[in-house]
């Protein structure tokens, strides 16, 4: 049951579009605990640095899975990537 839920967390953030700039507007009774948040990190293969709220969304400050230094939000209850902002400034969808 436990690797179904992941798995399904991990299908919607993979499949969701990003958007910049959007706050999130979830009610925290809705959020995802943060330990989701790491497991979802591990298994993308992003390591975190910090992990905190910003906006009303939950922000990675870390790496991604080739080293680049990246800052991920994501939206507290679905947890699907809200956008991916690279430390070269260039904000990319997840693919």
């Amino acid at each position: 049951m436990r690797v179904m839920a992941t798995n399904a967390l991990l299908a919607a953030t993979l499949a969701s579009a990003a958007w910049a700039g959007a706050d999130c507007v979830a009610p925290m009774a809705d959020w995802q605990p943060r330990a989701m948040v790491e497991t979802i990190a591990a298994a993308q293969g992003w390591r975190i640095g910090r992990l905190h709220v910003d906006d009303g969304c939950y922000e990675i400050d870390g790496w991604d899975s080739e080293g680049r230094e990246v800052e991920i939000t994501l939206d507290p209850a679905t947890l699907a990537v809200v956008e991916i902002d690279y430390e070269d400034h260039q904000r990319r969808p997840r693919k």
